[in-house]
């Protein structure tokens, strides 16, 4: 067959939905070797990605996400290829796409929690946009003849949302980048320094959202202060005007030199950061799947996450869990890892543990199998 992958979000340097089509690329050129592929990229992405033989083909569209152009522009240009099957990792599809195609749905979260910058408070603007939304994502799910969803709490959410028959919807869990690995004494001391860390400190990592939750972890990071714990919080993830209320809540506890906000790191920092931490902690309201706790685990660091939507699902046993809405309870599950050094190193273990069930690769074979369910045409030529 001849495949195509939009591949606008590729991207070997950053989580999220870029390293998985990342993920998913490199390895499907080890395991396929029989279909065609053509990959969509955005002109960064396009200069620096090499196809490995003549199978693999690459083409520039340069067009940006969620825009006009993406519905009208990528729909000429996917519609003038001679294609089997195309492969979207996003619900951000051509909706007017006819073709047969297969979609991932990482997690419904703008369904809970919109996002400030994307749907500006209180202006007609907003409901507009989440409208638009939604009404793309019934589209894209709806003709799609395979919907992959990253947990089972996305699969829920996907059918009771949107009605889906339980049939159309596969589950394939991610994977945990190979590259985290624990980083050198010398690249802690560089991270301490660039970051101005003089204290043991509780990480987290990820965007500012309001789903993130990040004003009660400040919150209950002030109250281990109290209860004397001599340590510092790192949020990692660029600083977003949106989002007013965390520096103005840090200043207004006087935590200024007790959090610290990094901004947007590198991968290189990212693994330091994560190797050198006491606690990793993520308070997320909602998540269809979670990848940083997992990094964290691979580095040997213990994690304090919320228990709701996927994460028990992802971190299993290899977490202490906490209600998100109770700082207390945050505060309580924090303090044990920071405390108890059998516990710390118990939960490190079964970090360990819980790791093997993730795998690139596997996640890419899944997606490969499922490619390949369509080999005899049969499901192509259904209407």
């Amino acid at each position: 067959m001849t495949i195509g992958i939009d591949c606008r979000l590729y991207s070997p340097k950053y989580t999220g939905i870029g390293r998985y089509v990342f993920e998913l690329i490199k390895n499907l050129m080890n395991l396929d070797q029989t279909n065609h592929y053509i990959l969509y990229f955005n002109s960064e992405e396009y200069d620096d990605f090499v196809c490995p033989n003549e199978r693999w083909e690459k083409r520039l569209v340069t067009i940006p996400h969620y825009s006009l152009a993406e519905q009208t522009k990528f729909l000429k240009v996917l519609n003038r290829e001679q294609i089997d099957l195309m492969y979207f990792p996003h619900f951000n599809a051509p909706i007017r796409y006819k073709k047969p195609f297969v979609v991932t749905i990482h997690d419904l979260t703008l369904h809970h929690y919109p996002n400030k910058s994307y749907h500006p408070r209180w202006s007609a603007k907003k409901s507009l946009q989440i409208a638009v939304y939604r009404f793309i994502m019934g589209r894209v799910l709806k003709h799609a003849r395979k919907i992959i969803a990253v947990s089972d709490n996305t699969r829920q959410d996907l059918i009771r949302e949107y009605l889906i028959p339980e049939e159309k919807i596969v589950k394939i869990l991610e994977g945990v980048p190979e590259s985290f690995q624990q980083a050198s004494e010398e690249q802690l001391d560089r991270v301490r320094n660039t970051y101005a860390i003089t204290k043991p400190y509780l990480l987290y990592t990820g965007v500012w959202r309001s789903h993130k939750n990040l004003l009660n972890l400040i919150q209950a990071f002030h109250q281990l202060l109290k209860r004397g714990h001599d340590i510092q919080l790192v949020l990692t993830g660029k600083k977003d005007p949106s989002y007013p209320e965390i520096p103005k809540l840090i200043e207004d506890l006087d935590l200024k030199n007790e959090v610290i906000l990094t901004g947007f790191v590198s991968e290189e920092d990212l693994i330091a950061l994560n190797s050198g931490a006491r606690v990793f902690v993520f308070p997320s309201l909602y998540e269809g799947f979670g990848l940083p706790p997992l990094e964290a685990m691979q580095l040997g660091v213990p994690v304090a996450c919320s228990k709701n939507s996927s994460l028990p699902e992802v971190c299993g046993d290899a977490a202490l869990y906490f209600d998100p809405h109770q700082k207390d309870d945050m505060v309580r599950q924090i303090e044990l890892l920071l405390i108890d050094e059998a516990l710390r190193d118990e939960m490190i273990r079964r970090g360990h543990e819980n790791l093997k069930r993730f795998s690139w690769k596997t996640m890419s074979s899944g997606i490969l199998d499922i490619f390949n369910s369509f080999r005899n045409n049969t499901n192509l030529k259904k209407i």
